[in-house]
């Protein structure tokens, strides 16, 4: 059988897959409420643990996280070779930036591209956890963390001696994060970012 005739259906099973808003509506279903109007208005975990609370955040970043890892999962159980996974792991994180859902809006993609890392890679993964909890604890910037999770990808892959397309990968993940993360960015600049709280309570400062 030819691959793409299995490649092209998965990919576009993880693109709806990425699109379903969990963030959205764990927070309607645990406090009603819709987190799109109120703190950030992203529908990602940080906004949900500032909006919602822990176990609503916890949810959501579980969910996002298997959007990225299921779809990989799977084309790895059916043998596809690399460039499918990848592409499919692509297809489940622009399906969460730019969801069918919301009409073309979305998240920033962090923990499914976590998730489609851990399955392409999990000893990346892993490190780029240690540098998100470390950047978290250090600075409560959850942009900030995710965005050097993110960073610390490429070169932990190529450092791994993973083959070129996983590191390209990475930074195809890294380039995508800094395009959604543009106006944290800015306000990480400016000084008016939000932060998070880490300990108990999870409200933004």
């Amino acid at each position: 059988m030819d691959s793409w005739s299995v490649t092209l259906p998965l990919a576009a099973g993880a693109y709806l897959a990425g699109s379903i808003p969990f963030g959205l509506l764990i927070a309607r279903l645990a406090r009603g409420i819709d987190v799109r109007r109120h703190g950030s208005g992203n529908i990602g975990t940080a906004n949900v643990l500032r909006t919602a609370g822990r176990g609503p955040a916890a949810a959501t970043l579980l969910a996002d996280a298997l959007k990225g890892l299921l779809p990989v999962l799977a084309g790895r159980a059916l043998d596809l070779p690399l460039y499918a996974l990848l592409l499919i792991a692509l297809a489940g994180i622009i399906g969460h930036n730019w969801s069918l859902f919301l009409r073309g809006k979305g998240g920033k993609g962090i923990a499914t591209s976590l998730g489609a890392t851990l399955a392409l890679a999990p000893l990346a993964a892993f490190i780029g956890l240690a540098v998100w909890a470390v950047v978290i604890v250090a600075s409560r910037y959850a942009s900030l963390a995710s965005l050097m999770m993110i960073a610390s990808l490429p070169p932990a892959l190529a450092l791994m001696g993973y083959p070129q397309a996983y590191w390209l990968f990475g930074v195809a993940l890294l380039a995508l994060a800094l395009y959604r993360h543009r106006a944290n960015i800015e306000r990480l600049i400016g000084g008016t970012e939000l932060k998070i709280s880490i300990g108990f309570g999870g409200h933004a400062d």
